[in-house]
């Protein structure tokens, strides 16, 4: 069972409360005559926000602390100008569609404005259509915009998204619990150790939501330079700090409406953390280097790999900041935790991989499939990917083979009966006998498990080798000579 096969339970059992969720469009309307931007309003109001701005000035100071999604710009006001101001609204956002209101219809006017950089322009009186049409078609290009960012942001990443996979009860709770979290817009925090899949977790929680239709951003706050990460999460003026030529969104900005995922935020030094814990109560903040606030909707999913608790009692994270990310706590299940689930990851692998190697690998032998089962994986799912990738890319056969899979890996195979331990820390014996086990299995694979033969190859009698197999904890199972691990077994 994957999670989608769980989600989409649960969200017919929701009904009408997994309706897609998408923030009205901002529209700001700049002319001095109250009459006009209250007729703008009526017009507008059902369908977009509409902030309202007396001159350029207030204009200028309304852009610079909101999102503003399409700008209406009366040409003749007292004081600067529209033409005078247009170039201002461009220069802080030179995506926003301005649209130009003017009492003079003439052709020139028209050119003198699209060559200012004019979305468009409307003569006063207005016509209700044409000014809904207008604005509507403004609005649906700067949406198009923002999402073609998103996806080509997504396009640079190496992967992309898995559904992640498994039927160990453990698992099957966990689509559960992120179905019914998913119709909620709680703050999420996901504990788990590296590799297991919590990038995953956080992008099925949006994917299944009613935020799925805008923007999930990822961030990994402890692969960015420290000097660097809070211009990432909440942005920089022009001029903020050396070598900051332009304006630039942060990652807040960027998931406005959608949902922000921080990774690794146990990483993230105390003096930011008050400003997250802002962000997260107020729903605004400022950016580097500027003194106007700035208001956002997001969703924030966090992730962490170490003990958060622990990191409260030595003063290195801020309590209020956890119990305000720890509003619903999800955790992962490592996968020696839960092996059974392995050959349904290890085919889910060999099939993507497979597909995007343009090779015929159809799936694992008996053999590798024992080494992937008697493994320890402290990488998680992200080992078992990285060694079904480099498998895949370095097989001949349509079917992986022990002698595909690392050397140490089959070396670290788990003799049944044995607690698992590091590698580095057996002993020489021990690491003996290791190398001989996983020596004896590529040789019983290459001769198809045939005992006899594979006894020849290795230069022993066929008992010496039934003797060994026993000694670790193998059987013979079948007139086919397969071995397979005794229950309960040990080493003799």
């Amino acid at each position: 069972m994957t999670a989608e096969q769980c989600a989409r339970r649960d969200t017919v059992e929701a009904g009408s409360g997994s309706a897609a969720y998408r923030p009205r469009p901002v529209v700001l309307a700049i002319d001095d005559e109250p009459g006009v931007r209250e007729s703008l309003r009526l017009i507008l109001g059902d369908e977009f926000e509409v902030l309202e701005a007396a001159d350029g000035a207030a204009a200028l100071a309304i852009l610079g602390s909101r999102r503003v999604d399409v700008a209406l710009l009366d040409v003749r006001m007292p004081g600067e100008p529209g033409s005078k101001v247009l170039p201002k609204i461009l220069a802080i956002d030179e995506s926003i569609p301005v649209i130009l209101i003017t009492a003079d219809p003439h052709l020139r006017m028209a050119v003198d404005a699209m060559k200012a950089g004019a979305y468009d322009y409307l003569a006063k009186p207005f016509d209700v259509g044409e000014i809904l049409g207008l604005v509507r078609e403004a609005a649906q290009q700067r949406g198009m915009e923002r999402e073609l960012r998103y996806l080509r942001a997504e396009l640079e990443r190496a992967h992309g998204f898995d559904q992640l996979v498994g039927r160990h009860p453990r698992m099957v709770r966990l689509y559960e619990l992120i179905a019914q979290v998913a119709q909620t817009h709680a703050t999420v925090l996901i504990t788990a150790e590296s590799g297991t899949g919590k990038e995953l977790v956080a992008r099925a929680i949006h994917n299944q939501g009613p935020r799925r239709t805008q923007p999930f951003v990822a961030v990994n706050l402890a692969a960015i330079p420290e000097s660097l990460l809070e211009s990432e999460l909440f942005g920089h003026e022009k001029g903020a700090f050396t070598g900051a030529h332009a304006r630039k969104p942060g990652k807040f900005e960027l998931a406005h409406g959608g949902t922000l995922f921080l990774d690794e935020v146990g990483s993230l030094r105390i003096d930011l953390q008050t400003k997250l814990l802002r962000a997260l109560q107020q729903r605004e903040f400022e950016r580097l280097g500027g003194t106007r606030t700035i208001q956002v909707d997001v969703r924030v999913i966090a992730a962490t790999n170490t003990d958060l608790r622990q990191a409260i009692r030595m003063r290195a994270f801020r309590e209020d900041l956890y119990y305000r990310l720890h509003v619903v706590p999800i955790g992962i299940p490592t996968l020696r935790e839960r092996k059974s689930d392995l050959p349904d990851l290890a085919a889910h692998f060999v099939q993507k991989y497979a597909r995007e190697f343009k090779k015929d690998v159809r799936g694992l032998s008996r053999g590798a499939r024992l080494a992937l089962d008697g493994y320890d994986w402290p990488g998680n799912v992200r080992e078992l990917e990285n060694i079904i990738e480099r498998s895949v890319a370095l097989a001949t056969r349509p079917v992986i083979g022990l002698d595909d899979l690392p050397l140490d890996l089959a070396m670290n195979e788990v003799i049944p009966g044995r607690v698992e331990g590091d590698p580095a820390a057996l002993t020489l014996k021990e690491a003996r006998d290791r190398f001989e086990q996983a020596y004896v299995l590529r040789a019983l694979e290459r001769c198809d498990w045939n005992q006899s033969r594979a006894a020849r190859g290795l230069g022993v009698h066929r008992n010496t080798l039934i003797a060994r197999l026993a000694a670790w904890g193998f059987r013979r199972e079948g007139p086919d000579a397969t071995v397979r691990p005794l229950a309960g077994g040990g080493p003799a």
